[in-house]
C-alpha cells in the first residue's frame, strides 16, 4: 500500500500533493481560489496518513528477501536462486467479491484483508509454491485513514499466517464512482515451486486417497447467493443472533469469520507426506475445484457422510429452499482444501495435520474412471 491515486495521478505529483497556493498566476485584481483535486474528492493527504497508520503492521510481514521500504514506485525482492535447480514463479489474482457488503454494512473491516490473502495465497499453494510476497489494491469512495488501516491490517495479518510478505500496493479514490462508504480490493501474490515438484494431475494415480481440511465456514464464495437468501426482502437481519451458531453468535458475525489459510499447513505436508496434488475450493465448489485436478483416467469418488457441514450451509438451504446440487457448486460445504496423498501415506497426512490443529479426515478415494467427481452418500444433519 505505496501511495494513493485517483486513476491516472499518483500522490505527491497532482492536485492536493504539491506545494502551490491554491490562487490564480493572473494579476492580484484577478485573483480567485482554483480548483484543487480535494474539491473533485480526491484527498492525497488522507491517503498518505493511511500508509503511515499500516507500516508497523507492513514491517512485521517482511521477510529477509525484502528490499527497500514502503513508499517506492516498486517493490523489490531478492530471489534466492541458489536454492533451486529450475526455480518456476506461480502467481495468482483475486478479490474477495460481495462478502464486501456485509463488512461494509456491520462497519468491520479488519477480516476481509485475511480473505483477501486465503484467496490468493492458497491458489499458489495447490500447485506446490511457497507464497513469498503479495501486492494489494484497494479502491475507496472516500480514503478514511483509519478504515483503510483496518483493511490493511487485515491483509498484513493475513499475509503473517501465510508467511509472504506485503511488498506493497495501491490505494485509489474514485469519487463518483463509488459512493463514500463503498471499497473494493485485490491483491496479487507471487511465489516459487522447484519445477520437479509442481503439483498436479499428471502426478494423480488409481488408489490414491482424498484427504478433505475442514473451512472454517463461507470462507469468500457464493455470498451474492447468501445475500439474496439470507437479506433480501428483509427476510433477516446480521445482528440476528442464530441459536445454531452457538454462543450468542450473530449472523453477521458468522457471515464475516475470515477464510481459513491453509498455505503452511499445505507446504510443511508436502514436505513430509507424498501429496499428489491439491485442490483449493473456491468458487464451483467442491465438485468444480477438485475435477480441475484430476486426469482423464481416473474419477474422485467423494463421500458426504464422512462430514457434517457447519449449520450456516443448512441454514442458507432451507430459508433458501436450494438443491443439493446447487448448494455444492456454490459453497465449500465445509472442505476448504483437498489433498489427493499416496494410500500408503493417508494415515500419516491426517496424523500431521492433526498435530498441526487442522481438521482433516479421508473423504473418498480415486479410481478408475473419465476424469469426473463422483459425491455419493449424505451428509449428516442435525
Amino acid at each position: 500500500m505505496t501511495h494513493v491515486t485517483e486513476r491516472g495521478s499518483s500522490a505527491g505529483t497532482n492536485g492536493a500533493g504539491n506545494n502551490r497556493q491554491p490562487w490564480s498566476a493572473g494579476s492580484s485584481r484577478s485573483r480567485k481560489r482554483t480548483v484543487t483535486y480535494a474539491d473533485a474528492g480526491v484527498s492525497i493527504h488522507a491517503g498518505e496518513r493511511a500508509v503511515e497508520l499500516l507500516k508497523s503492521k507492513v514491517h512485521r510481514t517482511l521477510r529477509p528477501e525484502v528490499m527497500g521500504d514502503l513508499g517506492g514506485f516498486a517493490g523489490l525482492f531478492k530471489l534466492d536462486v541458489k536454492k533451486y535447480k529450475n526455480p518456476i514463479l506461480a502467481s495468482s489474482t483475486d478479490g474477495v467479491g460481495t462478502k464486501l457488503v456485509i463488512a461494509q454494512q456491520l462497519d468491520i473491516h479488519d477480516t476481509v484483508g485475511i480473505d483477501l490473502v486465503a484467496m490468493v495465497v492458497d491458489d499458489l499453494v495447490a500447485c506446490g509454491a511457497e507464497p513469498l510476497f503479495l501486492l494489494d489494491y484497494i479502491a475507496c469512495g472516500e480514503v478514511v485513514p483509519d478504515k483503510v488501516a483496518e483493511i490493511g491490517a487485515g491483509i498484513a495479518d493475513g499475509c503473517r499466517y501465510a508467511g509472504c510478505a506485503l511488498l506493497g500496493g495501491e490505494t485509489a479514490e474514485h469519487p463518483g464512482v463509488l459512493r463514500p462508504d463503498e471499497y473494493d480490493v485485490s491483491a496479487t501474490g507471487v511465489g516459487v515451486v522447484e519445477e520437479s515438484d509442481i503439483l498436479g494431475r499428471e502426478r494423480v494415480e488409481v488408489g490414491d486417497v482424498v484427504i478433505a481440511m475442514g473451512s472454517s465456514g463461507l470462507h469468500s464464495n457464493g455470498f451474492s447467493l447468501v445475500r439474496h437468501v439470507l437479506l433480501g426482502a428483509g427476510r433477516m437481519r446480521l445482528d440476528t443472533v442464530v441459536d445454531d451458531f452457538g454462543r450468542q453468535r450473530t449472523l453477521g458475525e458468522e457471515l464475516l469469520t475470515p477464510t481459513k489459510i491453509y498455505a503452511r499447513d499445505c507446504l510443511k505436508l508436502i514436505e513430509e507426506c507424498e501429496v499428489r496434488a491439491l485442490a483449493h475450493v473456491t468458487g464451483g465448489g467442491i465438485p468444480g475445484n477438485l475435477v480441475r485436478i484430476l486426469p482423464e483416467h481416473v474419477d474422485a469418488v467423494v463421500n458426504r457422510s464422512t462430514w457434517k457441514p457447519q449449520p450456516i450451509f443448512d441454514l442458507i438451504q432451507g430459508k433458501g429452499r436450494i438443491d443439493d446440487a446447487e448448494m455444492e457448486s456454490t459453497f465449500n460445504m465445509g472442505v476448504g482444501m483437498f489433498a489427493i496423498v499416496s494410500a500408503a501415506d493417508a494415515d500419516r497426512t491426517l496424523a500431521f495435520l492433526a498435530g498441526r490443529g487442522l481438521a482433516a479426515w479421508q473423504a473418498g478415494e480415486v479410481i478408475e474412471g473419465t476424469g469426473m467427481v463422483q459425491m455419493i452418500g449424505q451428509h449428516t444433519r442435525g
